[in-house]
């Protein structure tokens, strides 16, 4: 109901102010997680200081972190790509950790609104993390790749972008789990 609510091009104060008190005044996780969910798409002040509160209540549950970092990594805020860029050093996130790497990269390639730049810088960091993963884990690498493969569904200019990154990927040394995924979609 508060995305419902949040919908519109200006979602009035009343909603703003009804997902604030559910986050606060929240009597169990899947309320403070729909709130905090829907305060991250807003411009409000107290985004910031929810977003902090979150995370430090709750720093030393690293499943709780993965749906922090993903609540993040899926907000339609125009700050977006620059909040996954400052969370990629955060210190419970590891490039290392597949869950970690799925709850904000993963979820960051999902977001519509925000992975599907107009200038594809989030296809370029989309590539950059495949290509710097694919050493560690190519599995993880070659799930990575999913969102680039579907680019003959956009239009031109996004089309080109994001096969411009599938071609940057296989002209590296790339595991075969990556190089199969990329090879086919580019035939």
């Amino acid at each position: 109901c508060l995305l419902y609510l949040l919908s519109g091009e200006l979602p009035g104060e009343r909603a703003r102010a009804l997902c604030v008190e559910q986050y606060r005044h929240g009597t169990n996780m899947t309320d403070i997680i729909a709130a905090l969910a829907a305060i991250s798409h807003l411009k409000i002040h107290e985004r910031d200081e929810i977003m902090e509160h979150f995370e430090r209540t709750w720093i030393d549950q690293p499943l709780v972190m993965d749906k922090w970092f993903t609540i993040q990594a899926s907000s339609r805020a125009d700050d977006t790509f620059t909040r996954v860029m400052k969370l990629m050093s955060h210190p419970v996130f590891s490039i290392n950790n597949p869950n970690k790497v799925r709850s904000l990269i993963g979820a960051f390639s999902s977001n519509h609104h925000r992975f599907h730049n107009k200038d594809g810088s989030g296809y370029t960091f989309l590539a950059d993390m495949i290509l710097e993963i694919d050493s560690k884990n190519s599995q993880i690498a070659a799930r990575l790749v999913n969102p680039l493969i579907s680019y003959k569904r956009y239009e031109p200019k996004r089309m080109k972008l994001m096969k411009a990154q599938l071609e940057r990927i296989i002209r590296q040394k790339i595991s075969r789990d990556v190089y199969e995924i990329v090879q086919k979609s580019l035939t």
